[in-house]
């Protein structure tokens, strides 16, 4: 089969479609013949050699793909020869084949193509996981989501106030602030031009937001611990404003927050497979009833993988961007 190499760590350039030998497939696996991979950033920080895969996983990037099961391992049960199926994946969706978990597979949700049912198991696995399961967002609380308009941000503005919530979302041009809003959001704050603490003091009464999701880590760190209420809870995802910083921690015991943090990479295979239960469970019927839509900005074709990777580091896209072999 072909798939996408990092030949080196370094730019988009050493990306590279090279022929591999096909993935040999496990008794707890099925073999997918892919119709679309979408791009997450830890793919491009796994190009830089910032992301590894973990032990025994592909080493091609790509962390969820949409496609057609080519075959299923001795202990597989659900699935079969033919079934139409998105899954998470450990790695490996940078290719025309990839095994995968058969506990990490979803069916493809009702009215949904193929091709873009691609766009929902990594955004919908990291959302649930974080905000509901974790952090028990509930119906009439307010939610603020920065990056709104990125994959992540697109989908958990459209989850979010389908579970009741008042959503907030954080972006950099009001060309992404004015997709936010038609996707749901209601209150959108352009981060260049204004302060997101106040805004949300204001938009809130002084009282403070229930629930963050965060992107950029340490810049935002101070400013998220302000902008939380009363048993108010900061869920942290990725660093892209640093690791380290200087902080105050006396809201954390004045107002009683919570903090955590958690990528989904690294989890154990049954800690997918229960995501992967609790995502079909409570978000495919969202999908199936028109609530949350795939927001799909451009597809590539597998051999352009670099200037797909240009494109996502330049934030210059609203939703995900998908990889076709």
């Amino acid at each position: 089969m072909k798939a996408i190499v990092i030949t080196t760590p370094g730019g988009p350039e050493v990306l590279q479609l090279q022929e591999v030998e096909d993935p040999q497939v496990k008794d707890d696996e099925v073999l997918i013949k892919i119709e679309a991979t979408a791009l997450n950033l830890a793919d491009t920080f796994q190009r830089k050699g910032f992301h590894p895969p973990p032990k025994g996983v592909s080493e091609y990037p790509g962390l969820e793909c949409s496609g057609t099961i080519e075959a299923v391992g001795r202990n597989v049960s659900r699935w079969k020869i033919g079934d139409q199926v998105c899954a998470l994946l450990n790695g490996g969706g940078y290719a025309e084949k990839v095994a995968v978990p058969a506990g990490q597979v979803l069916p493809i949700p009702s009215g949904v193509s193929l091709k873009d049912a691609t766009s929902f198991p990594e955004v919908a696995s990291t959302v649930w996981s974080t905000v509901f399961m974790t952090s028990h967002l509930s119906a009439g609380e307010t939610f603020l989501v920065h990056g709104g308009s990125s994959g992540i941000g697109t989908f958990a503005i459209q989850i979010a106030k389908y579970r009741g919530a008042r959503v907030f979302v954080t972006a950099g041009s009001e060309e992404k602030l004015a997709f936010c809003k038609e996707s749901g959001a209601d209150v959108c704050i352009n981060y260049k031009t204004e302060d997101f603490v106040a805004r949300v003091k204001e938009e809130t009464g002084g009282r403070g937001v229930d629930v963050i999701l965060d992107c950029v880590g340490a810049a935002y760190y101070q400013q998220n611990l302000e902008s939380l209420s009363i048993d108010g809870r900061l869920f942290i995802i990725g660093f892209l404003g640093g690791t380290h910083r200087e902080i105050d921690l006396r809201p954390l015991l004045a107002k009683r927050l919570t903090v955590q943090g958690a990528g989904l990479r690294n989890r154990s295979l049954e800690n997918k497979a229960a995501i992967i239960s609790e995502v079909e469970k409570n978000v495919w019927p969202a999908i199936a009833a028109g609530k949350v839509k795939p927001i799909v900005f451009k597809h590539f074709p597998l051999s352009e993988a670099a200037e797909a990777h240009r494109l996502i580091e330049s934030s210059k896209h609203i939703g995900k961007i998908l990889l076709v072999p």
